[in-house]
């Protein structure tokens, strides 16, 4: 996957990845004045709901305000289609309790409602009935009993029922799904030494096994080598696989096939933004889209891929697509998603620097000669400011993309990065004097250096992880991302954060003229310490290890260099009244030791060695210490600070003047729950059942 996931929540704000102009300290953004905005409006379990704004919108053409209207309906059209794609009970679920609260007259500040409002905005935040982030199963807090008695007063025909079933039955069913824990147990199983897809509740496979699903692959890439044509293909990525009649089978997203409702709608929306395109590429990029959702032919999503990655001077982009395999615990099949943005021109002058040297970092990088490119092709990297989320990308958002995710194309056609600025504004507006920061760091020097360096440092990281990370090194011939199986995405993304942190500390920095001052690396290597060997596992709950990629990747790389700098003391860790921290006493060390596990993970991607890839992750991404994790759960809980964020999308409103779109107007809206309601009563295309 190269697609940054490190979602930034509210545990990381001192830290936060911002892609604002440099030098330019945060403040000097007058386009957004804090005061004038509420950036967070509400709390729940361990969530948050923000907004961001989309500076610059009023100052775009007609034609590009136009696309990115149609291009945000697109994005939302798509919606049912993540739901069902991480469990096939989370349409049921959702669209049973949405119409119970469309239906109830009680007392809505009943302890019992507000309960069930906790877990339907849960559902809502989280795509489904499982965590996005652990994928363990929700457990509300509401009783059976109290749900049963909503149902029966809800009425047979405002529920999802099965044809012929009563609603005595029904409600058996649902109650069953929602609380009973055998069922769908967790959304993405990587426990090695289990059937993965077995244990897993997405919805990519039924009927098969591990085994079978791999055996079915293997025979497509070894058949296409006997015939003698193109292997590149990634195959899976758009189908759910199944058995049927004893035959192992797929079954395509396209419009004759799985998910059309859905995909029809998404594709009205592409013609839509295809007849204001801004570019001959962009108008052929969005027809090949087209043509892929038609037709399911991965051969047209790779052309498309390339039409899209040629398109650089559009104002005006998106990203729509089964895209990422973070959901799927064989790396195969991609969930859904989109995001609509358009390009920050002044910031993107940083991003370009970066682009241009792309060779010099790929040249000056530790690994292996062997695993390093000859050549860099194609980088495009901008900042962009988010216009609308959908799909996997919402409520939940990426700070950073870099597509496409074949090797191949990428080495033959180059890649987009980009960095989402208006975004990673809005966390660190929301968190401005959460405590956070006071808390965890080691010393007041390196509170100071993150309040002044923490936003250059966090864009030249973000930057460096997407625009250059993601697209360095090479494979060797044969090599595929499925080689590392249930351990691709923790190696792939420790690959590029692995890239950035060593390249953060170089030279070339000051050269060109991105960073002022050394305090800037070090200010990153404080922060990715920091969190990586303790202050992620505020979003661990007690007794369990990490689950996500991500959350491994950066416990993976702390705990490396942490171990193998223990004998001269690289990283210290001690005491303070009581409280546990960890302080860097070397850098230009830990540099090195950066730079020794870069090495061996380049060379652990380029050979495909699974069985390093595993001994890596289970050693050092996956354990946690219970003492020090129970301590930081502690020290957090007295903060009443929510570790996930996600957002409200902005709403474009075209203006009409009888038939003719004369504006597109965009407004902010602040309640979660109406906006997810609307969407549910606008863009439901998919039958639970």
């Amino acid at each position: 996957m190269k697609r940054s996931l490190t979602l930034v929540s509210i545990i990381g704000m001192s830290i936060i990845l911002f892609a604002g102009k440099l030098p330019d300290p945060p403040e000097k953004k007058p386009a957004m004045p804090q005061a004038a905005f509420k950036w967070q409006t509400e709390q729940f379990g361990d969530s948050r709901i923000l907004r961001y704004k989309v500076p610059g919108f009023d100052e775009l053409s007609l034609n590009q305000k136009k696309m990115i209207y149609y291009l945000s309906q697109a994005a939302l059209c798509g919606r049912d289609i993540t739901y069902d794609q991480n469990c096939k009970y989370n349409l049921l679920v959702r669209k049973t309790l949405e119409s119970v609260v469309m239906q109830y007259t009680g007392d809505k500040n009943a302890p019992e409602y507000l309960k069930l409002m906790t877990y339907l905005k849960e559902v809502w935040f989280n795509n489904g009935i499982h965590h996005y982030y652990s994928s363990d199963k929700l457990i509300p807090e509401f009783s059976k009993e109290y749900l049963s008695g909503l149902l029966k007063s809800t009425g047979k025909k405002n529920l999802p029922l099965d044809k012929d079933q009563t609603l005595s039955q029904f409600i058996t069913e649902i109650t069953r799904i929602i609380f009973d824990p055998s069922i769908a147990p967790k959304r993405v199983c990587l426990e090695n030494g289990k059937d993965l897809i077995l244990n897993s509740s997405c919805n990519f496979y039924d009927g098969v096994t591990q085994k079978e699903a791999e055996d079915f692959y293997y025979k497509l890439k070894e058949k296409d080598k006997k015939e003698g044509n193109d292997t590149l293909i990634a195959y899976g990525l758009n189908s759910k696989l199944v058995k049927e009649n004893g035959v192992v089978t797929e079954k395509k997203w396209k419009t004759d096939g799985m998910y059309a409702p859905a995909l029809i709608h998404v594709i009205y929306w592409l013609n839509m933004a295809a007849s204001v395109s801004e570019s001959k590429e962009q108008k052929e990029s969005i027809y090949k889209l087209i043509n892929y959702y038609r037709t399911g032919d991965l051969g047209l999503w790779d052309e498309y891929n390339i039409l899209w990655v040629k398109d650089i001077n559009s104002k005006v982009d998106f990203v729509n697509g089964f895209i990422e395999v973070y959901g799927d615990p064989l790396a195969k099949k991609a969930g859904w998603e989109s995001v609509v943005n358009f390009k920050d021109e002044e910031a993107t002058k940083r991003t370009e620097i970066l682009s241009r040297n792309a060779l010099y970092f790929e040249e000056h990088s530790p690994v292996d000669p062997r695993f390093k490119k000859k050549d860099v092709k194609g980088i495009t990297a901008k900042v962009i400011t988010v216009a609308q989320l959908g799909g996997e990308c919402h409520p939940t958002t990426p700070i950073g993309i870099n597509l496409p995710n074949a090797q191949w194309i990428r080495k033959e056609y180059g890649s987009k990065s980009v960095t989402m600025d208006n975004i990673t504004y809005a966390y660190d507006q929301s968190s401005l004097g959460n405590g956070f920061l006071e808390e965890f760091a080691a010393s007041p020097q390196e509170i100071e250096n993150a309040k002044k360096y923490s936003y250059i440092a966090g864009n030249l990281n973000t930057d460096l992880h997407e625009c250059l990370g993601h697209g360095s090194g090479q494979m060797l011939p044969g090599v595929t991302a499925e080689s590392l199986k249930n351990y691709h995405s923790t190696i792939e993304e420790a690959r590029a954060d692995l890239f950035a942190l060593y390249n953060v500390m170089d030279p070339k920095l000051k050269e060109v003229g991105l960073v002022t001052s050394p305090a800037v690396a070090t200010t990153e290597y404080d922060s990715f310490i920091r969190n990586g060997l303790f202050t992620q596992l505020v979003r661990v709950k007690p007794g369990k290890t990490i689950e996500e990629a991500h959350m491994r990747d950066r416990s993976l790389i702390a705990h490396w260099v942490y171990e193998k700098g223990k004998d001269a003391n690289v990283i210290e860790k001690f005491s303070r009244d009581g409280k546990t921290y960890f302080r860097i006493n070397n850098y230009t060390a830990l540099r090195d030791l950066f730079g020794q596990l870069l090495r061996e993970i380049q060379r652990i991607t380029s050979e495909g060695d699974y069985t390093a890839a595993k001994n890596l992750v289970e050693t050092y991404g996956v354990q946690v210490d219970a003492d020090l994790h129970k301590e930081v759960l502690e020290r957090y809980k007295k903060l009443n600070i929510a570790p996930y964020a996600g957002f409200i999308n902005p709403v474009f409103e075209p203006v009409m003047k009888g038939e003719t779109l004369t504006d597109v107007r965009v407004t902010y809206p602040s309640d979660f729950t109406k906006q997810m309601l609307e969407y549910s009563s606008k863009y439901s295309f998919l039958s639970p059942r």
